[in-house]
């Protein structure tokens, strides 16, 4: 297992980290996942209240009986209210289920920069009663997990509050690369979540497989390889349910360099070039919107740049069987050409939906 330095906190974490948000359903099996992950070099866990239906703090907690001292132990509050008050008995409440003395990582859960300024750092807020509880050793680091815009994340960073953060980052999405070499810069420990893309990068995709020579032996694969290589990142969580599953992401966490130089080189390259494809056919903006037939237009057009340029055939289909279902596929158009009036990239969009349901419909 490779180690990297987590920020300026002195502390060591495994380039894998546990996610515990997709556990077994089973108690013994969870902590038995859990546990292989710590016997191949693991040492950073991190849960929440509220995943896997409430279990996942009981179950983390029982899983680290025994080896407290020797893991880091990473859960979230909730910023529900503006409350120092509230903020701690959120943490006390994960102290129980967790069976837990303290917390080594405690998140912030979800920050966006309105909630930063107008919650956190309000007078005796979550941010005062953190820092008074860091100073009875009940928080060891005070952190934050993100969901916002880049350029807020860099404002966040840049209040000098937070000692590590979470953010997602992965082949499909490579929002917050800035952010994370400027949180790095600046000393934060960075830790990622969603390398697989929430699912996405788990399908079967030859394309995302073959961006290096040689390929790897899975998309996922692929997937961790591409985060783990970035310099700036100190660990990985990855939401594992089977040993099996620990065991591949450890072997991946254990090589020397999960990508040379000249492969990272490569991989950018054929990125960029995919951001590129994906452009051309449709940016994203959701000037379109709303159809009034409820045709989910910037959603197809996502799924179409995952099997079109991406290679993730599968998963493209199983969503947009989804989209189907609901009434609010390609299908339901009825060529009003209000979107195509709206769009600034000048799509034909009623033919290109034609197209993306013949495609993502295919047997």
């Amino acid at each position: 297992m490779q180690y990297r330095d987590f920020g300026n906190t002195g502390v060591k974490v495994s380039l894998l980290g546990f996610g515990a948000m997709r556990l077994p359903e089973d108690e013994k099996d969870a902590i038995a996942v859990m546990r292989r992950a710590y016997d191949l070099g693991v040492n950073y866990f991190d849960t929440a209240p509220g995943y896997c239906d409430g279990r996942s703090e009981v179950y983390v907690g029982k899983a680290l009986k025994g080896i407290r001292d020797k893991v880091y132990l990473s859960t979230k509050n909730p910023i529900r209210d503006a409350s120092g008050d509230s903020f701690r008995k959120r943490l006390e409440d994960s102290l129980r289920t967790l069976d837990a003395d303290y917390i080594d990582f405690y998140h912030m859960w979800g920050l966006n920069i309105q909630t930063f300024e107008e919650k956190i750092m309000a007078p005796n807020g979550p941010m005062d009663a953190a820092v008074r509880l860091r100073e009875q050793g009940i928080i060891r680091h005070i952190s934050f997990s993100f969901h916002d815009k880049p350029e807020s994340l860099l404002r966040i960073i840049d209040s000098g509050r937070y000692e590590t953060m979470l953010v997602q980052y992965n082949i499909l999405d490579r929002a917050n690369e800035q952010g994370i070499a400027h949180a790095r810069s600046k000393g934060l420990g960075v830790a990622i979540m969603g390398p697989v893309g929430g699912g996405r990068l788990a399908a079967p995709s030859e394309r995302i497989r073959a961006m290096i020579p040689g390929g790897a032996k899975t998309t996922a694969e692929m997937a961790l390889r591409f985060v783990m290589s970035n310099p700036n990142v100190c660990t990985v969580l990855s939401g594992m349910d089977s040993t099996h599953q620990v065991e591949e992401n450890a072997a991946v966490a254990s090589s020397d360099a999960p990508l040379s130089d000249a492969e990272r080189a490569r991989v950018a390259e054929i990125l960029a070039e995919n951001e590129r494809l994906c452009q051309l056919y449709c940016t994203g903006c959701k000037y379109c919107m709303p159809c009034p037939n409820e045709v989910n237009i910037p959603n197809i057009f996502e799924l179409v740049n995952y099997y079109r340029v991406y290679g993730l055939e599968d998963y493209a289909r199983e969503r947009y069987a989804g989209i189907v279902k609901s009434g609010k596929g390609a299908d339901q158009c009825v060529e009003c050409g209000e979107c195509e009036e709206k769009c600034p990239q000048k799509i034909q969009i009623m033919e290109q939906l034609k197209e993306a349901h013949e495609a993502l419909c295919a047997e």
